[in-house]
């Protein structure tokens, strides 16, 4: 009788890769995806040793496809924006990846990468040694909740986004001005939140960005 197929650490992220994009993390489990690979969950903690140890290497083959190809250009500003950008898009293309990340994190290779050409970026900036982990440390976490922010709203359906669309007008258009003064005066100039996203991530980053030049 031939034994089960043994699959490679690639094929078994290949696979949970594919559950995630149509799932969620907290519908993911190991069990289902060993049913879907034929084989049983033990054969899987072989080469992960839990579930959250399998996410994050997951989302960390994002961050690597982010940086594949990647090489730093202009001065230190321009560098992380084009890291970021290129990071943002990567997880727009897998927006359930993306909540994993920011769940998760991730201690990969990808990560590491990552996380070097900001640091290396921002010791051309011209910051002392002992400021620069600091202002990484608020890089990282404004990018980590915009692209998450980001890939939320994307994965809704077109009826849940008219629904809050619809939600948006009556609390905001709809607002008593007795109550809500300041609700009422800039109604008609908010946004429903996800509107005009790319605009909003660059305009974000550049006010971080200009903080930290300021400082120098």
């Amino acid at each position: 009788m031939a034994g089960r197929r043994r699959w490679s650490t690639e094929e078994i992220l290949d696979a949970a890769a594919e559950l995630l994009r149509t799932g969620d993390a907290d519908s993911f489990s190991v069990r289902r995806l060993a049913a879907t690979l034929g084989t049983d969950s033990s054969s899987l903690y072989r080469h992960f040793r839990s579930k959250t140890e399998l996410l994050r290497a997951v989302a960390d083959r994002i961050l690597l496809a982010a940086v594949d190809g990647y090489r730093p250009e202009g001065d230190w500003k321009q560098r992380i924006t084009g890291l970021a950008l290129r990071v943002r898009d990567a997880f727009g293309r897998h927006p359930q990846l993306a909540t994993v990340w920011g769940r998760y994190a991730s201690g990969g290779t990808g990560s590491r990468l990552v996380m070097e050409e900001v640091l290396q970026a921002l010791r051309t900036s011209g910051l002392p040694d002992e400021k620069i982990p600091a202002h990484y440390h608020r890089i990282v976490v404004l990018l980590t909740a915009l692209i998450t922010s980001e890939a939320g709203i994307s994965t809704i359906t077109p009826e849940e986004y008219d629904q809050g669309m619809e939600l948006f007008r009556v609390a905001v258009l709809g607002a008593d001005p007795d109550q809500f003064p300041a609700l009422a005066h800039f109604a008609r100039d908010l946004r429903p939140l996800g509107a005009d996203r790319e605009t909003d991530f660059h305009a974000i980053l550049a006010a971080q960005l200009a903080q930290i030049e300021a400082t120098i």
